[in-house]
Order: C-alpha cells, then sequence, then structure tokens
C-alpha cells in the first residue's frame, strides 16, 4: 500500500503531464499567430514540464515504488488574445505552486525525510516559474497596451534570459533522461 505522500505523488506525475500538455497548446497557438519566440517559450516549458513528471518517475522507481503513468485530461486549445495565454500559465505555475507545497507537508507529516528533501528542488523551482510567468505576463500587457505590437515581447524574450537554461545543479535526475 503507498504511503499517502507516494500516493501523491503518483497524482503530481498527471499534473505535470497535464501541464506539459497546456503548454504544447500554448505554444501552438503563438505558432500558428506567428510569435517564435513565444512559441519556442512555451515549447521549452512543455518539456520542462515533462522533465518535472520524469523527475518524479525516477524517484519513485529508486525508492522501489511502481510508477504509474497516467493519461491527461483535455487542455485547453481557445484563446482570444495573448495575455489570456500567459494569465493561464500564471494560474497553472501557481496551482502546481500549491501542489508542491502540499507535497512537501505530506511528507513532512508522514516523517518522509527523503521525500521532504526531495521536494525542496520543486519548491526553489515554482518560485522561479511564478516570476518568470509573472514578468512575462507584465511584458505583454504593457506591449498590448501601448501598441499592440506584441513583437515588442519577441523581441523581449530573444534579448532575455527567460526559462529553462538546461541541467541545474542539484536537479533531481529524470527516468530515461532529460529531454
Amino acid at each position: 500500500m503507498l504511503s499517502k505522500f507516494h500516493q501523491a505523488l503518483q497524482d503530481q506525475v498527471r499534473n505535470e503531464f497535464t501541464a506539459s500538455q497546456q503548454y504544447v497548446a500554448l505554444a501552438v497557438w503563438f505558432d500558428g499567430q506567428d510569435l517564435p519566440r513565444l512559441a519556442a517559450h512555451f515549447y521549452r516549458q512543455a518539456l520542462e514540464e515533462r522533465n518535472h513528471a520524469m523527475m518524479i518517475v525516477q524517484y519513485l522507481l529508486d525508492n522501489d515504488i511502481q510508477a504509474t503513468i497516467p493519461g491527461t485530461p483535455e487542455v485547453r486549445n481557445t484563446f482570444k488574445d495573448p495575455a489570456e495565454l500567459i494569465e493561464l500559465a500564471l494560474s497553472q505555475e501557481r496551482a502546481v505552486t500549491e501542489e508542491v507545497i502540499g507535497l512537501a507537508k505530506t511528507a513532512r507529516d508522514e516523517d518522509d525525510y527523503k521525500g521532504e528533501q526531495f521536494m525542496q528542488w520543486f519548491l526553489r523551482e515554482q518560485v522561479e516559474e511564478v516570476a518568470q510567468m509573472t514578468t512575462l505576463l507584465n511584458v505583454v500587457r504593457r506591449a498590448e497596451g501601448s501598441a499592440g505590437n506584441l513583437f515588442d515581447v519577441e523581441n523581449y524574450l530573444a534579448r532575455e534570459s527567460v526559462g529553462d537554461s538546461g541541467d541545474e545543479p542539484g536537479a533531481p535526475r529524470a527516468a530515461g533522461g532529460r529531454v
């Protein structure tokens, strides 16, 4: 029988894969609007969320717990304006932050010190993710408000280092390796 923490990790695998799929949908929308930097940003975000799921899978495997790979619910594909996509991404990152906090609390409540330590990286990661999406939303709103020109956002993304920059020291291993 799985502990409450290990069951919650199984649930989080679904959440991470769902987040990945939602980011693919956002990337495809931006691609369809001929906004390649925004599209690339969200394609990278999709891979990052997939990697998070696989990090959890690897943790489960390393602890001799059968990992299950779930299906994902439908994701949203229809949007009216770019800010709406970034608002969805920010909302998603805030929800994931709450999920990760819940996981860390559950591990602590169950005296699962390995699990609590494992969640520390994810807690740090979520601070970065929420801050990044908040900044991107502010930049998109400014661009839309000033002249409605999203090419300013494209230039911002080309100029600034935003998002996952590759392997991070201390990041958990991902089953099958990071993509």
